[in-house]
């Protein structure tokens, strides 16, 4: 969970973070608040950080830009795999340089992990032993769940037992540093939490207009080009592991374009792992940030855009 900045007085520098899941307005609402201020907006989405995925990651298009300085958007190959803690020091650095510019740093995306490790920190976990990590991730989910009640019950009884990227880190943990996970978590570094005074807005719309949202605007990705970014993602011939070949859309598109699938199957399942995406990050940013941080449930429009901006400002 994140944990809320000690309430001190305004000497720390101001930070505003505009979160919350996809499709529910937040680049529209970063942009006009660092409009309003002079801002410089910072993205915290894991999609938007790849050169690779302008249309697919919907990240803001020149003109929706316009002379507002973006930072952290498309700045990534997709060929590598951008993790949080590269993020979070990238991040880091473009918040001081807005600071030291005397610019407001305006975070947005929906990227939970992101926004946590940034404020939060990290765990210091040693280097995982390479041949304890190899053995771990051959091993079934199901027969690494049951080794892992046996060597971290707790980790165990708190994760999924088919939830097999995290069964498999909690267990090479244990395994390769003696200690579970948790006790590195309650160790955590490199938050700046304290010393910024952050000005958080998480943008929680009703569900039924951000679902119809969703699939409005997987339709006009395709009309956008979609098609296209994937015909030319897969001629990179990348490991299909990677997030970019992995993100929203990709998959589905992809077997449109290997004859796997008819356009209108494709862009049915896109817009239906962008719904379920979206569910996901709705109950991330219901149940995560501290409860003193401020909600709107409001459907996003113009008017309330200027009026959260104004909100945001003081």
């Amino acid at each position: 969970m994140l944990h809320s900045e000690p309430e001190t007085g305004e000497s720390r520098p101001r930070v505003a973070l505009i979160a919350g899941p996809t499709a529910s307005g937040k680049s529209a609402l970063a942009i006009a608040l660092a409009k309003a201020t002079g801002g410089i907006v910072i993205n915290a989405d894991a999609s938007q950080v790849y050169a690779d995925l302008a249309i697919l990651s919907a990240r803001p298009s020149p003109e929706e830009m316009g002379d507002v300085p973006h930072r952290l958007f498309g700045h990534i190959d997709g060929a590598e795999a951008c993790t949080a803690p590269r993020w979070a020091a990238e991040a880091k650095a473009e918040i001081a340089a807005a600071h030291g510019a005397g610019k407001l740093p305006v975070l947005v995306g929906g990227t939970g992990l992101y926004i946590r490790t940034l404020l939060d920190g990290i765990a210091p976990v040693p280097e995982i032993d390479p041949d304890i990590r190899a053995t771990v991730r051959a091993l079934p989910v199901a027969e690494a769940h049951e080794a892992l009640s046996r060597e971290d019950p707790e980790a165990a009884a708190r994760l999924a037992p088919a939830d097999t990227t995290r069964v498999a880190r909690a267990l090479e943990v244990v395994r390769s540093t003696g200690k579970p996970l948790k006790i590195w978590q309650q160790h955590k570094e490199g938050g700046i939490a304290d010393r910024i005074t952050l000005a958080p807005m998480i943008l929680r719309p009703p569900r039924d207009w951000l679902i119809a949202r969703c699939d409005r605007r997987f339709a006009q990705m395709v009309e956008a080009g979609a098609i296209e970014e994937v015909e030319a993602l897969l001629t990179r011939n990348l490991n299909p592991d990677l997030p970019v070949m992995r993100a929203i859309g990709v998959p589905d598109i992809a077997a449109y374009l290997r004859g796997d699938s008819e356009l209108d199957s494709a862009i049915a399942a896109g817009s239906l792992a962008t719904r379920q995406y979206a569910k996901r990050q709705y109950t991330w940013f219901t149940n995560q940030p501290p409860p003193g941080w401020p909600r709107e449930e409001r459907a996003i429009n113009d008017k309330i855009i200027g009026e959260l901006a104004t909100k945001l400002q003081h």
